[in-house]
């Protein structure tokens, strides 16, 4: 669950996490901040490690009191053509939370074909993150795709 105040801009390649694709994102991420009056703000290494890229960062000193949410997940899901075996969309679910609890939740759509977004998120933070997990959710189908094509 990542902070829903965090606007992700690259891979990290170094870090801390001992298994950074059980990330909320898929993978490590630097980025900035976008909380009120911290727009901009590119956090500490160690506040990407404990805040940023984890959600529900009650000890960052950036996080606003009153706030819609304390977290953002992510899950997908490719819908394929049956009939040509291939990936025609991607499915991404996000729930927001607070407090532990479900605050929000709904389906962003890609379609893979034309690259491009059927269902984007209306939140340009959110829609960035979830354009992060996608990227790494589609990275991971094709290695796995690689592997088996070896295996076979």
């Amino acid at each position: 669950m990542a902070c829903p105040f965090f606007m992700p801009t690259e891979k990290m390649e170094n870090g801390a996490w001992m298994h950074p694709s059980r990330l909320p994102l898929g993978c490590r991420w630097n980025g900035r901040c976008t909380a009120p009056g911290f727009e901009g703000f590119a956090p500490a290494e160690k506040d990407l490690l404990d805040f940023c890229n984890l959600g529900y960062a009650d000890g960052c000193g950036r996080l606003p009191q009153n706030r819609d949410w304390d977290s953002v997940r992510f899950a997908a899901r490719t819908i394929c053509d049956a009939l040509k075996n291939d990936t025609r969309r991607i499915q991404v679910r996000y729930v927001c939370e607070r407090g532990h609890r479900p605050a929000g939740t709904g389906f962003l759509e890609f379609d893979a074909a034309t690259d491009q977004w059927i269902r984007p998120h209306t939140d340009s933070r959110i829609q960035r993150m979830a354009e992060c997990f996608l990227a790494v959710y589609v990275e991971n189908l094709k290695n796995q795709h690689v592997a088996q094509s070896a295996a076979s």
